[in-house]
């Protein structure tokens, strides 16, 4: 059980520094994975910026997530999910293009008129608060793979066993506190867990 993200995030740290890992760049997953970044990211005295996707929704259950597409267009599909419900195609791609634009929007609205990192070639630490189904984190390390980032590692306080399992497809390591064999919500294991607003959560991109 973590207090809060900032204890999750500091507990993160301590983790990563003690197991040798470096970086060029940390990447937080808003909003939720920007207090764990922080943290995270002057533990290894690197700078910390966002990768954002969106979660795919399904027809008439919004909540229900068939798949997630990164803000460069990188998609990860439940095939079988999606077969499953009876989704069509056109649904999927129409959602696709409409979630990749809002995905644009929302990174753009974190970093301002700040360029987009350059991570070609770079070893990148990917960050959020938790894995649930994996799929906005499996979006978001795609698309740090297909910027041509070198190293990617997934670091996170807590996560679903079975999703934090298949992550290791689009990660070179994946570091997670606390894989609990319960897991139904990440917040379950966050005596606090509220919402982080987008202006509070930006704050942490300027922190020092």
């Amino acid at each position: 059980m973590f207090e809060d993200r900032t204890d999750a995030g500091e507990q993160l740290a301590e983790r990563v520094r003690d197991e040798g890992i470096t970086a060029d760049i940390v990447l937080a997953i808003p909003r939720g994975g920007l207090p764990i970044g922080r943290p995270v990211a002057d533990a290894l005295q690197a700078p910390l910026d966002v990768v954002v996707a969106k979660k795919l929704g399904a027809p008439q259950n919004p909540e229900l997530a068939i798949g997630a597409v990164g803000a460069d267009g990188s998609v990860w599909l439940n095939d079988a999910l999606i077969q499953r419900i009876g989704v069509d195609d056109v649904y999927v791609e129409r959602e696709r293009e409409r979630k990749a634009e809002q995905a644009i929007v929302k990174a753009t609205q974190y970093r301002g008129n700040g360029p987009i990192p350059n991570i070609d070639g770079k070893r990148v630490v990917v960050v959020d608060d938790g894995v649930a189904t994996g799929a906005t984190t499996i979006a978001c390390l795609r698309q740090v793979r297909n910027a041509g980032a070198d190293y990617v590692v997934l670091a996170v306080p807590v996560g679903s066993p079975r999703s934090i399992e298949r992550l290791y497809d689009d990660a070179d390591d994946v570091m997670c506190l606390e894989t609990p064999p319960h897991f139904s919500a990440v917040g379950q294991f966050y005596r606090v867990f509220e919402q982080v607003p987008d202006e509070v959560a930006q704050t942490y991109l300027r922190a020092e």
